[in-house]
């Protein structure tokens, strides 16, 4: 007999995460309705959850209150297309043992090649022609690094930052990282040199930030390791905002208008209105669109699916979150 499974997420994300051809082939592996459940239509009416064994989710997830475990007690493995599950989970879902699996891994693709196509276009001091030519009404040249034999430099070797390790072996340069849970050992293992937080930021002609939102990490980005970076360097944040100290970030631009910040993250989020970082000609602002969008979030859902064939084979699970690790998702 098939297991029984519901889809509890928003209505938008259940449409972007789980299009026709993955309903498709989760209708094929267990007994599922085709609807999703809003998270709120389930704490309401937490009794639909009483004969499901499965739960695909994504953003607009319930969170796992004792009240909604104790509601599902034939729940058996929950499937979230999307990435940290840091908000949902309480004691009382750990407490079960169930398995809960993220696409975490999917949604780290498209931010390594958002950060790849930026680190490229530092290294050619891009964002430093495009607006000093738009400026200047005329051509004008300034120093570039290139990516031969040049440094890039890596704030944390989490799932993203290892990526970005593979990503660059491409391109001929050198990588230098700060991570203080990765040992030099472990880094040179990488292809990877590990230094100080204060090295890369001096060393690098690009820095890019992969660090998780912590309580530990906030702030951890100061001005002056901004003001140290070398001439024409830039700058990427595509993690969180709140990594950075914001204003000493802005001062040290208004003094240093060689430096480019690129900053698909802000803290707050957006900028509040008025906010230097929407005039500043070397701040490039995205609104957080690093991470997958429209058809790149289809790759999350078939990454639960995946998952999901294996676990009815009773095969070991890739993408599952431990207690210890959910508590550091960013």
């Amino acid at each position: 007999m098939k297991l029984k499974g519901i889809y509890v997420l928003g209505e938008d994300p259940f449409n972007l995460i789980y299009g026709a051809p993955e309903r498709a082939r989760i209708a094929k592996l267990i007994d599922i309705s085709p609807a999703a459940h809003a998270a709120e239509a389930v704490e309401a009416n937490p009794a639909v959850l009483a004969d499901i064994d499965v739960i695909f989710s994504g953003w607009g997830c319930v969170t796992f209150t004792p009240e909604v475990m104790a509601a599902a007690p034939q729940l058996k493995a929950v499937f979230y297309g999307a990435g940290s599950i840091r908000g949902l989970v309480t004691d009382a879902f750990w407490e079960r043992g169930i398995p809960i699996c993220s696409a975490w891994g999917a949604n780290a693709i498209p931010v390594s090649e958002y950060t790849l196509s930026h680190i490229l276009f530092g290294l050619k001091s891009g964002w430093q022609h495009v607006t000093s030519i738009k400026k200047e009404g005329r051509y004008v040249r300034h120093p570039v690094a290139g990516a031969f034999g040049s440094t890039v430099g890596l704030i944390s070797l989490g799932m993203i930052g290892r990526l970005m390790i593979e990503r660059l072996k491409a391109f001929e340069v050198k990588i230098i990282a700060y991570d203080p849970f990765v040992t030099a050992e472990q880094g040179a293992a990488l292809g990877v040199e590990m230094t100080s937080l204060e090295d890369v930021f001096q060393r690098a002609d690009v820095v890019s930030v992969h660090t998780p939102w912590l309580k530990e990490t906030e702030g951890l980005i100061t001005g002056a390791l901004i003001a140290s970076m070398k001439p024409y360097s830039t700058f990427i944040n595509s993690s969180r905002g709140a990594i950075i100290a914001e204003n000493d970030m802005i001062a040290v631009l208004q003094q240093r208008p060689d430096l480019v910040a690129v900053l698909d993250v802000t803290h707050p989020e957006p900028p509040v209105a008025g906010s230097p970082l929407y005039t500043l000609p070397n701040v490039i602002l995205t609104p957080h669109i690093a991470g997958s969008m429209e058809n790149e979030c289809r790759r999350q859902g078939q990454y639960m699916i995946d998952e999901l064939e294996r676990f009815l084979a009773g095969q070991p699970l890739r993408h599952t979150i431990s207690r210890e690790h959910a508590a550091i998702m960013a």
